[in-house]
């Protein structure tokens, strides 16, 4: 179950995934497969290339791409997903989601 975010932060990571762009969306999201992870940042390109390269970067394996619903992406949990986001700039989605907190010191 997703939910905290809303249909115009969607639209626009769906534009920008087919649009080749390296484009996040964070949400809280539920899923007894991981317990304790709170939300998940989808991080999506529709040029898979491009994705995997990203994703080399932090240690991601092409094989974890979803491909769900024509918008293949990589599924982030805990410190890469707190990583990730800070590293392209979206301190506001840390503070937002309250993600810093459970990583620091």
């Amino acid at each position: 179950m997703a939910f905290g975010t809303n249909r115009t932060e969607v639209r626009a990571w769906k534009e920008a995934v087919r649009a080749g762009e390296i484009a996040f969306l964070t949400h809280y999201w539920l899923d007894d497969r991981f317990p304790g992870c709170k939300t998940v940042t989808k991080v999506g390109c529709a040029n898979v290339n491009r994705l995997i390269q990203w994703g080399q970067t932090y240690g991601l394996k092409p094989e974890w791409i979803d491909y769900k619903k024509d918008y293949p992406h990589f599924d982030l949990f805990g410190k890469i997903e707190v990583d990730a986001l800070m590293d392209a700039g979206f301190e506001d989605r840390v503070e937002r989601f309250n993600l810093m907190k459970k990583y620091e010191g």
